[in-house]
């Protein structure tokens, strides 16, 4: 119980191809490839070096440190 047998396997693969036919089947594994070379490609976009973000006149930039509200010293 709970493993699944080679004539469980085989059984399943038949439905499958009963019911989505040897064409359309094809054309699945087709997208699905199609989908895994998109992802590839998009994980290979994402490496490379991050350009540096554009600076907004007026905006502070990170290093400097916010204004406080608070002047007075304990």
């Amino acid at each position: 119980m709970g493993s699944f047998s080679i004539w469980h396997w085989l059984v399943v693969g038949i439905l499958v191809l009963l019911l989505f036919g040897k064409g359309r089947f094809s054309d699945m594994m087709g997208d699905v490839a199609k989908g895994i070379k998109s992802f590839k490609k998009g994980m290979a976009d994402d490496e490379e070096a991050p350009t540096a973000p554009k600076q907004i006149e007026g905006q502070r930039t990170p290093e400097t440190p916010a204004p406080t509200a608070d002047t007075k010293t304990h």
